[in-house]
């Protein structure tokens, strides 16, 4: 692992993801430590995660998709940031997949890496990124799919802005 920073890039440590850490900037997903109810005749066991996802602002609708995403190599330099202002995205791995989050809090977009958090999933954690908020693409640990829970609709709900002072992520 390379530790040189690019010049003037802020080192951004991703902390290990835990709900309350996360809460400002949407909800952290994550098998509960309850039983849940039995369905199927007791042959499994049903937890209802999430029934607030907002995904139909100005007409959208849900959409499921499968992203197949390649490993990436940490240190990796923030330079850009996206948003979707009309609706909540969702991440899921499909395994054991772990992955960075890198995120901003809704509103004004970020101009430096200083205004950043980055989170690591453990590989069977999800997350649902709240309408606005400013985050990273896709950054895999380990190889392969994620399901994504999104809003589609007419026109592109996808803001992206560059970073004056990029960051560099750690792992």
């Amino acid at each position: 692992m390379n530790n040189d920073l690019p010049t003037g890039a802020v080192a951004l440590v991703a902390k290990p993801l835990t709900s309350q850490a996360f809460t400002p900037y949407g909800i952290a997903i994550e098998a509960p430590a309850v039983e849940g109810r039995p369905i199927n005749g007791g042959n499994a066991r049903r937890f209802d995660l999430l029934d607030d996802l907002r995904l139909d602002a100005e007409g959208g609708r849900p959409m499921l998709a499968l992203f197949r995403a390649q490993a990436r190599r940490f240190p990796h330099e923030v330079s850009e940031m996206e948003r979707h202002a009309l609706g909540s995205q969702t991440f899921v791995p499909l395994g054991d997949r772990r992955f960075v989050i890198v995120v901003a809090r809704a509103g004004e977009a970020p101009t430096s890496a200083k205004q950043l958090a980055a989170f690591v999933t453990d590989g069977r954690q999800g997350v649902v990124l709240a309408p606005g908020t400013w985050h990273h693409a896709l950054l895999a640990v380990d190889a392969g799919d994620f399901v994504v829970i999104e809003r589609a609709g007419g026109g592109v709900d996808c803001d992206i802005c560059l970073l004056r002072q990029s960051g560099s992520v750690r792992l």
